[in-house]
């Protein structure tokens, strides 16, 4: 009998260790795949066929598009903007699958109507920035360096990832103060020069500004033949510029033979947010009038002539500068700061 106690008392516990160690090892295999998975697309109504899409969950590391077409993306926010080409009132299936750092997923889809319309009234080119990582080498080149560009600016423009990327859907230039070479801080200058330029037209540009004071961001042209001709008879339309010591105060100005640097001819309006929302700035430029307006209201108009070199050939400028002239001292305490240009449209 005591044996027998004996032996049931052993299996017993034989069974419970053994249980233990199916539990402990179940729990360490544990995977949680992503939950509550949503997806919603906003399409947009001007015929360009750009439609931004969101997608959420619980647990996602990852978002992995297909957007009905053969075209995949995958992005980590989960939000992007895709353009879609085919001409006419289609529909597509787009699906998209969240991924968990234990690499478990889930897939949703949705149905989304797009209408491109090839003879969208004016529509001459477009930037969207629908494609994560650098810019488009296509349509974008750099200024690179240091030196102040003619205003005793402060940073050093890259083309590095950390200074310039496209994420999400939007364009993110950043300014960062570090030591570079030389300078306290580093940013970006994007240009077009040799892959885009505009004679006449309609510009709009959606954006939201950086924050900080002494930063100095800008959306602007110079004429094309500014090697040739030089500052300022080459011309020089700045559709925004802003500076962090006055936030929310956009100029609007033109620089030209006899009114450029401190007389040149431009205007200014307050608006409400610009650092936090984005905002639409926008260039109405003809052969009898140049135009600047923030939010479709307009804020500055010069007459056109043909003794202006306004008549010409004008290259896109995307950046952020640090300091100088025009942004004046540098707050101490600063560290980073991003403009975001979520397109930009040019209409003819």
């Amino acid at each position: 009998m005591k044996y027998l106690k004996t032996s049931v008392i052993l299996l017993c516990f034989f069974f419970i260790l053994s249980s233990c160690k199916k539990a402990g090892a179940d729990s360490a295999t544990t995977k949680t795949p992503p939950a509550n998975l949503t997806l919603t697309a906003l399409v947009s109504t001007d015929g360009t066929g750009v439609v931004a899409f969101t997608a959420t969950a619980d647990n996602a590391v990852s978002y992995g598009y297909e957007f009905g077409n053969g075209d995949v993306k995958t992005v980590s926010s989960g939000t992007t903007n895709y353009q879609y080409t085919m001409a006419g009132n289609t529909t597509y299936t787009v699906t998209v699958t969240a991924v968990s750092s234990s690499g478990l997923s889930v897939k949703k889809s949705i149905q989304v109507t797009v209408t491109v319309n090839t003879t969208v009234p004016g529509l001459f080119w477009s930037e969207e920035f629908s494609t994560d990582g650098a810019p488009d080498p296509a349509k974008w080149g750099y200024d690179l360096g240091a030196g102040g560009f003619g205003n005793q600016e402060l940073q050093y423009y890259t083309s590095a990832p950390a200074n310039v990327i496209v994420s999400g859907g939007v364009l993110k230039i950043k300014a960062i103060k570090e030591t570079y070479s030389g300078s306290s801080y580093t940013s970006a200058r994007m240009i077009s020069k040799g892959k885009f330029a505009l004679n006449y037209g309609k510009v709009e540009v959606r954006a939201k500004l950086p924050a900080g004071v002494g930063t100095w961001p800008a959306i602007w042209m110079l004429g094309s033949n500014i090697s040739t001709a030089g500052w300022p008879a080459c011309g020089e339309i700045d559709i925004m510029e802003h500076r962090g010591s006055e936030l929310n105060k956009i100029f609007g100005t033109l620089h030209y033979p006899g009114r450029s640097g401190g007389n040149a001819d431009g205007s200014t309006r307050v608006i409400s947010n610009a650092t936090t929302e984005f905002h639409k700035y926008s260039l109405d430029w003809s052969a009898s009038s140049i135009k600047i307006f923030v939010d479709d209201v307009l804020f500055h108009t010069v007459t056109n002539s043909g003794s202006l070199p306004f008549n010409q050939d004008f290259f896109f400028i995307l950046n952020i500068a640090m300091g100088g002239t025009f942004a004046g001292a540098i707050d101490p305490a600063f560290t980073n700061a991003t403009m975001e240009v979520d397109y930009i449209r040019v209409y003819k």
